[in-house]
């Protein structure tokens, strides 16, 4: 699933292929929006919010998308052949003299005005890569249930917005604590540096083409997609378990050495297909 460093990624691209152009193509391939069009009319932005896109038009309309697990928005040149899946997996079609944006298995798609960007993005904690971003009130936030779970607490876009399971994950090896563990169970110290360490990570991944939480040369992550090889600093088989109700996706990394707290016992089920990835991290 795309993440915040991903998505605000995803709305540069966008905002500098787009903004400041009027469209000369709109396409919407869902059938709620089929008929409308918006050729003619010139783009102003594309911003993120957590892990929602909102692209501006004049006429005060917004284009909101989110992408889900396998959304992508992709940019094409003129004569450049589109390369991003199947031609029935585009659900939008946003076009300019020169570029052309094509959005690809966009799960969440809808036109509304722009003074209603907060029905869809007004439930979200302190973004960490907006200009909202608010440590103290994430924190705050993320200690309202302390009996929650500290991985879902994370998740918890209400909560602070832009983490995703890539980041759950390595925060709680950094932070040396499980998932598993209530939040409020993790020590004072450690909770304090969570909004700042959540910060730094996204921060510094937000420019870069390949997540990287390690600092170390041939290493991007510590924990996730590991399992079962070795934890990098105390060479335990990392593991890895579903973590929430099992109606998403959420692959759940960690070394039952280096992190302490409660943990799925050894071999209990999973609720996901788990895909190890074979890629150099």
């Amino acid at each position: 699933m795309p993440e915040g460093d991903t998505v605000w990624q995803a709305a540069q691209r966008l905002h500098e292929a787009l903004a400041g152009k009027a469209l000369t193509r709109s396409d919407f391939r869902v059938p709620k929006y089929a008929t409308v069009d918006l050729t003619g009319r010139r783009v102003l932005s594309t911003v993120p919010r957590g892990k929602h896109l909102l692209t501006r038009f004049e006429g005060g309309l917004t284009l909101h998308t989110h992408l889900r697990m396998e959304g992508a928005w992709k940019v094409y040149g003129t004569d450049e052949r589109w390369r991003g899946g199947p031609g029935y997996q585009i659900r939008a079609v946003l076009g300019t003299v020169d570029r052309t944006a094509v959005g690809y298995r966009l799960q969440v798609l809808e036109l509304l005005r722009s003074t209603e960007e907060e029905r869809v993005v007004g439930h979200l904690g302190p973004d960490l890569l907006g200009p909202d971003w608010d440590p103290e009130r994430a924190l705050a936030n993320l200690l309202t249930d302390p009996a929650r779970s500290l991985g879902e607490a994370l998740l918890d876009q209400r909560n602070l917005a832009g983490i995703g399971n890539v980041y759950k994950s390595e925060l709680c090896f950094l932070l040396g604590a499980t998932p598993w563990l209530p939040v409020g169970a993790l020590p004072a110290d450690r909770a304090e540096k969570l909004p700042g360490l959540a910060h730094r990570l996204l921060e510094s991944n937000r420019d870069r083409p390949v997540r990287r939480t390690t600092g170390l040369h041939r290493h991007d992550l510590f924990v996730y997609g590991r399992a079962p090889r070795p934890c990098l600093r105390c060479r335990t088989p990392v593991r890895v378990a579903d973590q929430g109700d099992g109606s998403q996706e959420r692959p759940t990394y960690w070394c039952p050495t280096c992190q302490t707290g409660p943990a799925p016992a050894p071999g209990a089920p999973q609720h996901w297909r788990e895909r190890y990835r074979r890629t150099p991290t």
